[in-house]
C-alpha cells in the first residue's frame, strides 16, 4: 500500500462542472512522481482536492493517506496527517510575520499529533532549524520577520513555500505549478529542497506543464494529464517526450483514466 492512494477520483467545482475526470495514482515514500499537462487540464483542481479546498467537490472515488480514507476531512486535518500543498500563486498574510506562520503551523502539527495536547517547539530549537533551513535555501533573513508574502517576489514566494515544507516536515508533498515564474538559480534552489525532502519517510507529487523543473527534480515516474485525466505514464523521459512533441499528441480519448500503481 502505496503512501498516497487516488481511487477513481472525480472533483467538480461548486457550480457542479467536473473538472477531474476518473483518477487512479499511488504515490509512496521516496518516490518523485510529476503530473504533466498542459493549461486547463484540470492539474491544479486535482492538488486543491488533495489537500481538502471546500471549493472543490469530491463526487466520487476516494483519497486514501496512509491507509486511511482522507477524502471528507478538513484541509487542516490532511495537513496534521502530514500532506502539504506549495501553492502556484502563494496568499500574502499582511499583519503575519514568516518567523510567526512557521512556529504557529509547526506548533499546530506537534499538538495534533500530540492527541490534542500542547507540546511547543522551543523557541531556540526552531530559531536554529529556521536560520538553517533558510541558509541552504537562499532565503534572505530580513524575510524571517517581514509578512508573509506581502510585497515578495516571485521567487521569494516559492523560497518561503519550499522553507515551510523543510520546517513542517510533510510525509507527502504536493507542489503545483512551483516553477512559475523563478529565474535558474531559484529553480536549482527549489529543486534541491524538493529532492532532499523526499525520502524514507517522504514522497512528492510535482505538478508542472514545464519540463525545465524535472532537470533537476529528476522524478522518478511522470503522468500525462489531459482533459480531467491521466492518459500516459512513463519514467522521466516521457517528459523529454513532451517537451519535444507537445501534448497535441496525448488525447484523452486515447488514452487511459487511470493513473499509476507504482
Amino acid at each position: 500500500m502505496a503512501l498516497l492512494e487516488l481511487k477513481n477520483l472525480h472533483v467538480a467545482l461548486e457550480a457542479g462542472t467536473e473538472i477531474v475526470k476518473g483518477v487512479d495514482l499511488s504515490v509512496d515514500t521516496n518516490q518523485i512522481h510529476a503530473v504533466m499537462g498542459p493549461n486547463g487540464s484540470g492539474k491544479s483542481t486535482l492538488a486543491y482536492a488533495l489537500m481538502g479546498h471546500p471549493a472543490y467537490k469530491i463526487t466520487e472515488g476516494q483519497i486514501l493517506f496512509d491507509g486511511e480514507d482522507v477524502t471528507e476531512l478538513e484541509a487542516d486535518e490532511r495537513a496534521q496527517r502530514g500532506l502539504f500543498l506549495a501553492f502556484q500563486y502563494p496568499h500574502a498574510i499582511p499583519g503575519v510575520t514568516v518567523t510567526s506562520f512557521l512556529r504557529s503551523a509547526i506548533n499546530a502539527v506537534r499538538k495534533a499529533r500530540n492527541g490534542g495536547e500542547d507540546d511547543p517547539v522551543k523557541i531556540k530549537d526552531f530559531r536554529v532549524d529556521m536560520l538553517a533551513a533558510m541558509e541552504k535555501l537562499k532565503v534572505p533573513r530580513e524575510l524571517a520577520q517581514r509578512y508573509l508574502n506581502d510585497g515578495f517576489s516571485g521567487g521569494e514566494k516559492k523560497r518561503v513555500e519550499i522553507l515551510q515544507m523543510a520546517m513542517l516536515k510533510p510525509r507527502m508533498a504536493v507542489l503545483d505549478e512551483t516553477d512559475s515564474g523563478l529565474d535558474i538559480d531559484a529553480l536549482k534552489t527549489v529543486a534541491q529542497g524538493v529532492r532532499e525532502l523526499v525520502g524514507e519517510e517522504t514522497g512528492a507529487l510535482v505538478i508542472t506543464h514545464y519540463q525545465r523543473i524535472l532537470n533537476y527534480v529528476q522524478p522518478d515516474f511522470v503522468h500525462v494529464f489531459v482533459d480531467g485525466r491521466i492518459v500516459e505514464e512513463g519514467g522521466p523521459e516521457l517528459a523529454h517526450k513532451l517537451e519535444a512533441e507537445g501534448y497535441e499528441g496525448f488525447g484523452a480519448a486515447n488514452g487511459r483514466s487511470n493513473g499509476s500503481n507504482a
